[in-house]
């Protein structure tokens, strides 16, 4: 083998996950996005730093020092400020039309046209209306979901005066007064969206500081559309619990009917479950064993935590369950599909199906997926799984044996019911003394996505092990907690292997309390659902904030997505910034060819925020860094209150 053909071979290799290492070792009959990566090499630094402007058609034009302006007149500057609003807008329309999805399937509930969904939580679904004082007291289920499906409604489609609900009812006085006062407040979601792709057309905007706070604006109507996105999701399949299961390629079963789900929406994916208990029969008369389901990105992150379907694989390895041969089909919705899954397939004898009018791959199986005929149409998946499994007999499948133990299903409620066996008055002050305490350092959530310019869930791994062994409370949702769910870092045995000793401590005070109540012991990382559940994480933090009495950005909390990806990954990191977090990315965004912008991000978004990002690729140095931030505002708010406590005086509001 030649040096370069072994370089080649070595980079190719760009995962720490056993199985996924064991499926690439093979000789593949197609390329993958490993393969693919590779021959992208090198890629392009005018897009990489940001300073490459497609807006219009008398470009592309690059910023270089012999052309600093484009045609138009357009500096450094403004192109990137521009491609930043972009982005988080193109993130914030994939959460949005999530979000709008659950909406208006409510909606057709509501009006008698989609049958076979319900209202799985009706206390979760009278919590939500009391937060935007909707009258319950003697009213039907399905009146208070009619004022609440209402207000969903008009927090995306308002015009003109006032401002979204979801964020004025959901964050600290603070941060609602902070937007305000800033002019980021969103009157809506859909007007957001509209007015910032307007703002960035040519001949707009060219003000840099004026284009990033619309950018801010933009990532609060994400912020709306994901946290009603979550909201209407338990109120229509119910608020997760604690579930136990397994995860990695280890949990296909060459004997069943093997059908991953993959995508973001639950809507499907809810009824696939459905549908297959009820088909169970069908495959068994196939000659199957019965019918293992699995899931793949968020879609799979949304049944792991309401049925305990076990997470197969992540976003970047999304194609090599399917080289195993065994899986019969992969069913997808919306968002993060590559469509080098259809061409995958056609090497084997997988059927891929998509379901969404706007989700189409060249190739695949089209269902157009209606919620008036839901069940029939999940039946209809199954039964092609089931067609393709006839042709699998025989068949060799060459499956990695590896998987690990999960606990998952950590919603707030659900780490409501943990602490309050401990505090049933006041749940939170479980956490929030734990922290006053020192026993834990902080809280970091852990997301995102996976990216190949990282090593796969290399940086995910590395940075969830310094921060356990420094006890610091972790939350994961996303690609991130596939991640931990595949390399068993959301088990028991985890907490023994990498947990400091108070973050040890605490949890096994809280396995104790909770004892008679779960089936077994807690998770190192809790893990709180899918992408468009990172508003969960935030629940937590006002939580905190509030039992503090203080605003956001004085508690020791903070975000980390070391792969980000995607355009739905700046959107959250930008509005958790916004909010009042320090948010490490481990994948430079397209912002630092311009000082100025790059500055915002980074130093001058803390002095109005209170939060900013942290660029760092090193796994190990962004571990140091973010305890570098727990800890100082755990100093803060600790100089802070002995100086009010000294001169009897209110606390600072600063930070």
């Amino acid at each position: 083998m030649t040096d370069v053909a072994k370089k080649k071979k070595a980079d190719r290799n760009r995962s720490i996950d056993p199985a996924v290492l064991e499926v690439l070792a093979r000789e593949l009959p197609v390329d993958t996005a490993y393969d693919r990566y590779l021959s992208q090499q090198p890629q392009c630094k005018f897009g990489d730093t940001g300073i490459c402007c497609r807006i219009c058609i008398q470009g592309p034009c690059r910023i270089t020092p012999k052309a600093p302006k484009g045609v138009c007149g357009a500096t450094a500057y403004t192109i990137v400020a521009r491609n930043l609003v972009r982005t988080v807008t193109g993130g914030a329309s994939a959460h949005s039309d999530h979000a709008k999805h659950i909406l208006l399937t409510l909606k057709a509930l509501l009006n008698g046209h989609a049958p076979d969904y319900s209202i799985k939580s009706p206390e979760k679904l009278r919590a939500v209306a009391e937060r935007f004082d909707i009258p319950t007291d003697g009213r039907t289920d399905l009146e208070v979901l009619a004022d609440l499906v209402q207000l969903g409604l008009e927090d995306f489609t308002r015009m003109g005066e006032g401002s979204v609900k979801w964020v004025e009812k959901t964050v600290t006085p603070g941060r609602v007064q902070k937007f305000q006062e800033c002019n980021v407040m969103p009157t809506s979601v859909f007007e957001a969206i509209a007015s910032a792709t307007a703002q960035t057309h040519v001949g707009m905007d060219a003000d840099p500081v004026n284009l990033i706070f619309k950018a801010l604006e933009t990532s609060l109507a994400d912020y709306t559309g994901m946290h009603i996105g979550t909201d209407m999701s338990d109120v229509l399949f119910g608020v997760p619990q604690p579930v136990y299961t397994e995860a990695n390629m280890g949990v296909i079963d060459p004997a069943k009917v093997n059908i991953a789900v993959h995508g973001h929406n639950p809507l499907l994916s809810e009824m696939i479950v459905l549908a297959a208990r009820e088909l169970e029969e069908e495959a068994k008369a196939a000659g199957a064993a019965g019918i293992q389901l699995m899931g793949i990105c968020c879609t799979g992150n949304e049944v792991l935590m309401r049925q305990g379907v076990p997470p197969v694989t992540n976003f970047m390895s999304q194609e090599l369950p399917i080289m195993t041969g065994a899986i019969d089909a992969m069913v997808v919705d919306l968002q993060c599909i590559m469509p080098g899954i259809q061409t995958a397939a056609e090497c084997f004898h997988t059927k891929i199906v998509t379901t969404c009018e706007n989700v189409k791959i060249p190739g695949a199986h089209h269902i157009d997926f209606k919620e008036e005929k839901a069940l029939e149409d999940a039946k209809t998946v199954i039964r092609i799984a089931i067609d393709s499994y006839k042709e699998r007999i025989g068949q060799e499948c060459i499956i990695p044996e590896i998987k690990n133990k999960v606990v998952a299903g950590f919603s707030m409620e659900a780490l409501y019911d943990l602490f309050s066996a401990i505090n049933p008055d006041a749940p939170i002050k479980v956490l929030t003394d734990a922290l006053k305490s020192g026993e834990l350092r902080g809280v970091v959530l852990l997301c995102g996505c996976n990216n190949l310019k990282a090593m796969h869930d290399e940086s995910h791994t590395v940075i969830a092990q310094e921060l356990a062994k420094n006890d610091v409370f972790m939350v994961s949702t996303g690609c991130a907690a596939g991640a931990y769910a595949k390399l068993g870092l959301l088990s028991p045995e985890a907490v023994d292997k990498y947990a400091g000793e108070g973050l040890k401590r605490f949890i096994n005070r809280l396995n104790e309390a909770n004892a008679d109540k779960l089936e077994g012991k807690l998770p190192l990382i809790f893990h709180m659902g899918s992408c468009v559940d990172n508003s969960r994480s935030m629940n937590l933090a006002t939580a905190i904030a509030n039992d503090f009495g203080v605003d956001i950005p004085k508690i020791p909390y903070a975000a980390s997505a070391p792969e980000a990806m995607s355009e739905k990954a700046v959107a959250i990191g930008s509005w958790n910034v916004t909010m009042g977090l320090p948010v490490h990315v481990g994948v430079v965004p397209p912002v630092t060819g311009s000082e100025l912008v790059n500055g915002v991000a980074t130093q001058i978004a803390h002095d109005v925020y209170g939060g900013y990002f942290i660029w760092e690729t090193d796994p190990h140095a962004a571990a140091q860094k973010l305890l570098e931030a727990l800890d100082y505002r755990s100093w803060k708010l600790r100089v802070h209150n002995q100086t009010a406590e000294r001169y009897s005086a209110a606390a600072s509001t600063t930070w």
